[in-house]
């Protein structure tokens, strides 16, 4: 999972390199490994300038200091957070990439290829040189490769007929040209993602695999100095136009793409001057956004596909309480809720509400350590949880505790949040999961593991919470889930949600791919064999 967020400032002399840092900052949830940032400019010099180019591994604070943002000057750009996919970290694999071909490009790009392997194959085979192992730079290069196609038929050709090797002219990428090399792309690529791109001497595109598992969304702002004229942002969620005064004009729809152009740039189209294109570009997108998002990455102040996060998680919460008193009935005998911050809160608040127990912060997070989710590593996970988080024993001491978390996945965190919670005084722990059980790998760009590592792979609710140390585990309903997010905007009929159930939405994902897709995990990240409990 990743962050992805581009910039077009119609005012030509204002450095948009600030703004993407602010917006960076904002998704830095989505991703702590490595962070970059490429901005050109739109001045009067605009065909002659280079990219200018900063990443590194590290958060986003850490990564862009005075020296590199002076240098990041530009009123069009494009920014990236990363957290790894697979456990690598590596400055070679940070983003946006860059290649120079056919006209130059950046990308920066949130999700995974799933046809990754067989497409960097078809690009060797076309003379491409990938330096990476990472599907971004597959991505880059299939749609380098096709937006040549496109410029092929519209070069100027020779008394032979053939293509002259000329620069690409502005009027020749026209919106129909990259539209179309968007189409190709599409057709081409499978697996969940989100784009955003710098073409040189044209401008920024954006683009949502035609299932949009990935967020994208798109605002707008008058320009403080360019008058009569708008900035455009796209961002993977919308806090990031929120923290820079943009107005959310909607999501990026599956399939869609969009491209901005710069104002001096901007097409005559008779009646005004147009900057924001629009266009469907797979002919049979349906809308399939990923649950885990609402559940466990998003911010609860973005609005995605048109859902609040926030308000879903009270939803999920009141689902999860009402469940609870089914199984256990109304004398539950739970003493307090106490979220696992930060993500669980939302839920937490409203499950308390529901089952008329007193909601309270027993834990106290360290603001200054990662998510340990995404930690690439068991041992740094189970470390990371004593490190980012501390009781408050008198809201623990001889009562029944329920721990509510987003989600229970390897079982490092709520084993080590059960020890605490005993430590601190509890009597009984209990644990509340807002999402249901996690049985299956995500293909689409979250580092969810392969069945082995899962803590309720092979095992029902209660032998998880033998597993756990705590007197009973309740998961939610995967309807009840859904239910959650659909009640804020009925009109998703799908979502992806194959970590919990196993059904890929892209229709193209087999057993042999899961095979192969544990065989290249990190050998610290591989189940151990002939061990019951790799999780405790």
């Amino acid at each position: 999972m990743c962050g992805v967020i581009a910039l077009l400032l119609a005012d030509g002399g204002v450095d948009c390199a600030p703004e993407l840092f602010d917006g960076l900052t904002v998704l830095q949830h989505r991703g702590q490994d490595a962070a970059g940032i490429v901005t050109a400019s739109t001045s009067a010099s605009w065909r002659d300038t280079h990219f200018k180019s900063h990443k590194d591994i590290g958060m986003v604070r850490d990564v862009f200091q005075e020296k590199q943002m002076m240098e990041l000057q530009g009123n069009i750009g494009i920014g990236h957070c990363r957290y790894p996919t697979a456990g690598s970290s590596s400055v070679h694999e940070a983003q946006p990439m860059y290649v120079n071909y056919p006209c130059g490009l950046a990308l920066a790009h949130n999700g995974n290829l799933t046809n990754a392997d067989e497409e960097r194959s078809a690009l060797v085979r076309e003379l491409r040189h990938l330096n990476t192992s990472s599907d971004s730079e597959v991505l880059l290069n299939i749609f380098g490769e096709e937006l040549r196609k496109e410029l092929e038929k519209v070069r100027p050709r020779d008394a032979d007929g053939n293509a002259r090797p000329v620069t690409p002219r502005r009027d020749e990428i026209s919106p129909a040209l990259v539209f179309n090399a968007v189409r190709s792309c599409m057709a081409r690529c499978r697996g969940g993602y989100a784009v955003v791109m710098l073409i040189h001497n044209v401008g920024v595109l954006g683009f949502r695999d035609p299932w949009g598992i990935r967020p994208l969304c798109l605002g707008q702002r008058t320009s403080a100095t360019a008058v009569g004229s708008t900035d455009y942002m796209l961002a993977s969620e919308s806090v990031a136009l929120d923290q820079a005064a943009f107005t959310l004009m909607g999501d990026i729809a599956p399939g869609e793409a969009v491209l901005i152009l710069p104002l001096k740039e901007q097409m005559d189209t008779g009646s005004h001057r147009k900057s924001l294109f629009r266009e469907s570009c797979h002919s049979n997108s349906i809308l399939s956004p990923c649950l885990f998002e609402h559940v466990y990455f998003a911010r609860p102040d973005s609005v995605m596909d048109g859902v609040s996060v926030y308000e879903a998680r009270l939803n999920m919460g009141k689902k999860l309480a009402e469940k609870i008193v089914k199984l256990y009935g109304p004398n539950h005998g739970i003493d307090v809720v106490i979220p696992v911050p930060d993500t669980a809160r939302t839920s937490a608040l409203e499950c308390a509400e529901t089952l008329g127990v007193p909601y309270r912060e027993g834990f106290i997070k360290n603001r200054y350590i990662g998510r340990t989710f995404i930690m690439p590593g068991q041992i740094a996970r189970r470390k990371g949880v004593r490190m980012k988080l501390n009781t408050v024993k008198s809201e623990f001491d001889n009562r029944c505790v329920l721990l509510v978390d987003d989600s229970v996945v390897r079982g490092t965190t709520a084993t080590e949040l059960v020890n605490m919670s005993r430590e601190a005084g509890a009597v009984e722990v209990c644990i509340a999961s807002a999402s249901p059980e996690v049985l299956h790998a995500n293909v689409y760009g979250i580092d969810v593991p392969t069945k082995g590592q899962l803590i309720s792979h092979n095992r029902d609710a209660k032998e998880v919470a033998k597993c756990l140390g705590a007197k009973w585990v309740v998961f939610q309903d995967l309807t009840d889930l859904e239910d959650a997010i659909r009640s804020c905007n009925p009109n998703i009929k799908e979502f992806e949600g194959s970590v919990f159930s196993g059904s890929y939405v892209t229709k193209d994902i087999t057993q042999e791919y899961l095979d192969d897709l544990e065989d290249r995990r990190p050998f610290y990240e591989r189940p151990k064999a002939g061990k019951l409990d790799v999780h405790r």
